[in-house]
């Protein structure tokens, strides 16, 4: 009988690429793969470990799973990635339940560590991060209208408050011919939305082709017949060149819309945080975009509470908050990591410092999402249906403003049956603080059959 093996998938997109290729390696190993916890013989958590609060996350997820073995028949518990690279053999010391632990340079090794853990032997390999293969077979656990593409891995940049060089090695993109491959594979599938993902987007193929070409990925996946929305995440500002900006404008298939995560303004900080640009430069590239791309989203991602920072510095950077108006943004406490540079730093904040000023910027921001939203009224956008909601009795999907699992829904009734996946146009006739809601808007062709959007 085959081992039936379940999957956790925690953190970010790109762990959950890293899934998606162990479960391919299980289902070539001949395992059966069942989605319910309840019904696996043995469970594979791929854990997160960035910041603190993920760390937990993955310690509840360890726990609420160690249950079933204690209580029904699970057998075993495999502990993958981040959190394993990060802690290793302690793991098995603090988490007696756990049965094997394999790092970020050990995800090819997840058949033998399922094996190992369904006979109570414990397993545990770690390894080069650097090692982990680029691309490879997997099975695509999104919805089939969209995909995430990892279009490079690793990260060089050494931020001093971030582990992730650690965990995840030093920056290496992928072939663009396999990366194009890869997005013709999903669109024959169905396939009409993928995000690009890497720790920083911008730096694709400055390691292989000697400079950055990200606009020439972006040019070539568009070529592509069924991708209909090409999504750029994780872009850093100083890389933003002005092709790029000019792809963005001018290429239809690429949403105007980018993930641009600038963690502050004030020059000391950043400098000390080992950002390559300064607020100067950020404030030219923001400008820049807007005006190249009108109506472009701009999401970015900041920390409040970072070694050092004053109130002077943290009322510059709520300033430009409110300065800039973000259409889209997310704001994290920092979080002191051990084996970083900012964790020796002198002056920490204390923690409840911290959350005033992450609450603070959040309380900004959902003014000015509120007064975004609102441009939308009476607007008709085009939308890809994510599926229907039973306690509304609407359906719901996204604009090309809207990333997959981050941001806002539009909510929306239709006359008729709309599928998921297919595109609709929405008629906005509601502004909430973070949601939309409208209403479907058909034409009619010369036999009188409903159009979909264009």
């Amino acid at each position: 009988m085959a081992i039936k093996v379940g999957f956790v998938s925690l953190g970010c997109p790109k762990n959950l690429i890293n899934t998606e290729t162990m479960i391919a390696q299980c289902a070539a190993a001949g395992f059966d793969v069942v989605a319910e916890d309840i019904d696996a013989d043995v469970m594979v958590i791929n854990t997160c470990a960035f910041i603190q609060s993920a760390k937990q996350e993955a310690i509840d997820n360890i726990l609420d799973i160690a249950w079933l073995k204690k209580n029904r028949n699970l057998k075993g518990i495999v502990v993958a990635g981040c959190l394993a690279q990060r802690y290793g053999k302690e793991i098995f010391d603090e988490l007696p339940e756990v049965d094997a632990v394999i790092g970020t340079g050990a995800y090819d090794d997840v058949v033998t560590a399922v094996k190992d853990a369904y006979e109570g032997t414990k397993h545990f390999k770690l390894d080069d991060p650097c090692r982990t293969p680029l691309g490879g077979d997997r099975v695509v656990t999104t919805p089939e209208h969209f995909a995430y593409i990892q279009i490079a891995e690793g990260c060089s940049n050494n931020c001093t408050y971030c582990i992730i060089p650690k965990l995840r090695g030093k920056y290496r993109s992928r072939e663009m011919s396999e990366i194009i491959g890869e997005a013709q594979d999903l669109a024959a599938i169905g396939v009409k939305e993928i995000c690009l993902i890497a720790q920083d987007t911008t730096n694709y193929g400055a390691d292989i082709y000697g400079s950055p070409c990200l606009d020439a990925l972006l040019d070539s996946l568009s070529e592509i017949d069924g991708i209909e929305w090409i999504r750029i995440l994780y872009c850093y500002p100083e890389k933003i060149t002005d092709g790029l900006i000019k792809t963005i404008a001018d290429n239809p298939k690429v949403v105007k819309y980018i993930d641009m995560p600038i963690q502050h303004i004030n020059d000391d900080i950043l400098r000390r945080m080992n950002r390559r640009g300064n607020s100067a430069l950020i404030k030219n590239v923001i400008a820049k975009l807007r005006a190249a791309v009108p109506g472009i989203a701009l999401r970015t991602s900041l920390i409040t509470g970072f070694p050092g920072e004053t109130d002077d510095q943290f009322a510059e950077l709520l300033q430009f908050v409110k300065d800039t108006e973000f259409e889209r943004l997310g704001v994290f406490e920092y979080s002191c990591e051990e084996d970083t540079p900012a964790a020796c730093f002198p002056d920490q904040v204390p923690e409840k410092v911290k959350k005033k000023r992450c609450d603070a910027v959040m309380r900004a921001q959902k003014q000015i999402h509120a007064k975004h939203n609102k441009q939308f009224l009476g607007k008709i956008l085009k939308v890809i249906c994510e599926g229907y909601d039973n306690v509304s009795e609407c359906f719901f999907g996204r604009s090309e403003y809207d990333c997959p699992d981050i941001d806002g829904k539009i909510y929306f009734f239709s006359s008729r049956n709309v599928k998921e996946g297919e595109f609709v146009n929405i008629k906005i006739n509601e502004a909430a603080d973070y949601d939309l809601i409208g209403s479907a808007v058909f034409t009619e062709d010369e036999n009188g059959k409903d159009q979909p959007a264009e």
